[in-house]
């Protein structure tokens, strides 16, 4: 739905949870006016979300708050994240993809660009131990999915022989001071290539040539995960953890309850972390078993 020109998504079937659809990717103006729509819209909303994004980290609004992080890394040059803000591994790797033929650039978002987001996405069912949400979906769908926010979007693909092996979706702010890596995907089969570390350097150039200040990589660490090895990835990256103010709005009795008993989170955040460690342990196990012949 659209309320005050702003573009709302809703979660769940109880309780009704909305939100901006690029909370991430855009600082939310007018706060108040949307909340003011969705009190008499339709369907019910119980409770509304927003994060605030911009580099001024202070709570701007009196509304319930709490902190959730993100991942950003702070950009002036390439050359002075290259120099300054990487570790010595991550310039190996970026140039072991040079060395094996990987290059990456920017690309237009067309026929050749899509057929190897899908062959991309539909090279395996599993991915980090967990099924590719991506696998089995047709052209027609890939298409629909990465053609949202063309205007404010940058493809950067990585070629093997001039075959797409890995992409990147970046999604600017309005303003072109932002950026967020929405989708950054390589194929499996050629991870001993770097892949993902040249999509990386090549996206830091490409916000550094057009001026946009910062790069954010979604969250640094998720719910009560912890430190994990796509944490260890960013940080080695440069990018550093930032705490952001996100505001929580009950637009009915039952969003005053949610919200006072915690029930707007998660059931696994409520669950002790080394509980939900083993847990993944036996998802994963019970994955690989489950498609070991498609692996």
């Amino acid at each position: 739905m659209k309320i005050c020109e702003t573009d709302i998504k809703i979660k769940g079937r109880l309780i009704k949870i909305a939100y901006p659809e690029l909370e991430k990717y855009e600082l939310l103006d007018n706060p108040q006016s949307v909340i003011e729509g969705l009190r008499s819209s339709r369907p019910r909303i119980d409770l509304f979300t927003f994060l605030q994004i911009k580099s001024d980290r202070a709570p701007k609004y009196s509304y319930t708050m709490e902190l959730e992080n993100m991942a950003v890394l702070q950009v002036s040059s390439f050359e002075d994240w290259w120099t300054k803000q990487i570790r010595s591994e991550v310039r190996n790797r970026a140039r072991q993809a040079e060395k094996k033929g990987v290059t990456v650039k920017e690309v237009a978002f067309d026929e050749v660009l899509l057929q190897g987001i899908w062959e991309t996405y539909n090279e395996s069912p599993i991915r980090q131990g967990k099924p590719n949400v991506h696998y089995g979906k047709d052209l027609e769908t890939v298409q629909k999915e990465e053609s949202t926010f063309l205007g404010r979007s940058i493809f950067i693909g990585a070629f093997l022989d001039e075959k797409l092996i890995g992409f990147v979706k970046l999604v600017t702010d309005k303003d072109r001071t932002h950026a967020n890596l929405m989708n950054i995907v390589a194929m499996v089969k050629h991870r001993d290539k770097a892949p993902t570390n040249a999509l990386i350097a090549q996206s830091v150039r490409s916000c550094a040539e057009r001026g946009i200040r910062y790069l954010a990589y979604q969250a640094f660490t998720y719910g009560n995960r912890g430190i994990d090895s796509l944490t260890n990835f960013k940080e080695v990256n440069g990018f550093q953890r930032v705490d952001l103010p996100r505001y929580y709005v009950p637009l009915t009795s039952l969003g005053s309850l949610v919200l006072r008993l915690g029930l707007h989170h998660s059931l696994v955040d409520h669950i002790p972390l080394p509980i939900v460690n083993k847990l993944r342990e036996l998802r994963t196990a019970w994955y690989k078993r489950k498609l070991a012949s498609a692996t």
